[in-house]
């Protein structure tokens, strides 16, 4: 692999994130905004058919290919500072109003499209790990070690104040389950801009975890973990070690009901295994000769921003009362299989929107928009 072949590595990482993000908010639509179907607290005992082959998939999917992404947009930001270093230009700049109009859409998707949106919280730490890249590694270093070890701590804490018995439950979504199976499209969207605050606690809550898997990603970018070389190898091997033989136990605690680990798992164990995901895949994209594959995902990864957007569009449409209102009458077979069937239906449509664009409608529309703004 060439320089060419390492961006296209990042671009097929970023498409397999943004299929497997949908893998865990399915979830979500498919039962219609109750987040106890991608919890435990719910649960004493051993699990049911149904609920074990849900969380075996959310044992793959959830926090790993969040992580993957939130990985991947910090290594897309250093790319842009090396861009910026080679041009000659201010840092961070012009990147601020990128940040700003990501912020931007994420409020417009979640008020529009689904309350769970990733964007705004990653516009917010777009601007402020912007500001941390240009004070070099050795900052770098140092605020990945503080923020991550109060976050962890803060983490670990709640796992013991749950082990101690302490009620995890997010409490009742029974309002929320018949909004979105018998409320009007007008009426979700007036719920999301009433309880903004209510709903977008974790978009804050996650900030931390994204400034240091954004600085990750810078760290992972300047190492060479993406170089086709000896020392790329080496690196991911590293990874590959990380993810599997600490990952792997560690989200097996997914499988534990009570709800204790559901905020471990997600937010401290998840990216373990997002780095062996990343490992796993450069792998398998060196070795195996999948063209076809790659090249599906690497189109899905170009339009990334679009594909998101989307396949929540998408799945508002197919679970929401004002859809087809499939929510709350299907099993984890068919939520497995309309998942599978939404990642073919983007793969083939950023297949064919790239034989004809250069970008997908929203990556083109933020283009345009911004040089309108710069040229300002």
């Amino acid at each position: 692999m060439d320089i060419k072949g390492r961006i296209r590595l990042l671009d097929i990482l970023r498409g397999i994130a943004i299929l497997g993000t949908l893998g865990t908010n399915i979830w979500i639509f498919a039962h219609l905004g109750d987040l106890s179907y991608i919890t435990t607290s719910n649960y004493s005992g051993w699990w049911k058919p149904d609920d074990f082959l849900r969380m075996i998939v959310l044992f793959l999917v959830n926090g790993k290919l969040l992580g993957m992404l939130t990985i991947m947009f910090g290594v897309g930001m250093e790319l842009k500072y090396q861009q910026a270093l080679r041009r000659k230009r201010a840092w961070p700049g012009v990147y601020l109003w990128t940040a700003a109009f990501l912020l931007i859409e994420g409020f417009l998707h979640y008020t529009f499209v689904m309350e769970y949106d990733i964007l705004m919280s990653y516009g917010i730490t777009a601007i402020i790990v912007a500001f941390i890249i240009k004070g070099g590694d050795r900052f770098i270093d140092r605020t990945m070690k503080v923020i991550g070890s109060v976050f962890a701590a803060f983490i670990l804490f709640m796992l013991v104040v749950g082990l101690l018995g302490s009620n995890m439950s997010l409490g009742n979504f029974s309002e929320v389950v018949a909004l979105y199976q018998s409320g009007s499209w007008l009426e979700q969207v007036q719920y999301r801009f009433l309880n903004f605050f209510a709903l977008r606690s974790e978009a804050f809550f996650i900030v931390p975890m994204n400034i240091f898997l954004f600085l990750l990603g810078v760290r992972m970018m300047r190492s060479g973990v993406f170089s086709p070389d000896e020392k790329g190898r080496k690196q991911r091997d590293k990874l590959f070690k990380i993810g599997i033989y600490l990952g792997v136990p560690l989200n097996m605690l997914i499988f534990t009901p009570g709800g204790a680990f559901d905020l471990p798992v997600r937010y401290l164990f998840a990216p373990l295994l997002s780095l062996g995901y990343i490992s796993i895949i450069g792998k398998l994209l060196e070795y195996y000769k999948w063209e076809w594959l790659w090249r599906c995902l690497e189109k899905v990864g170009k339009m990334s921003l679009s594909c998101y957007v989307m396949q929540n569009i998408i799945c508002s449409i197919v679970f929401y009362g004002w859809g087809l209102a499939f929510g709350g009458k299907v099993n984890s077979f068919m939520v497995i299989a309309i998942w599978l069937l939404i990642s073919l239906l983007q793969i083939i449509i950023s297949s064919f929107w790239l034989q004809t664009f250069k970008a997908g409608p929203m990556e083109f529309i933020r283009q345009r928009t911004l040089k309108v703004f710069i040229s300002n």
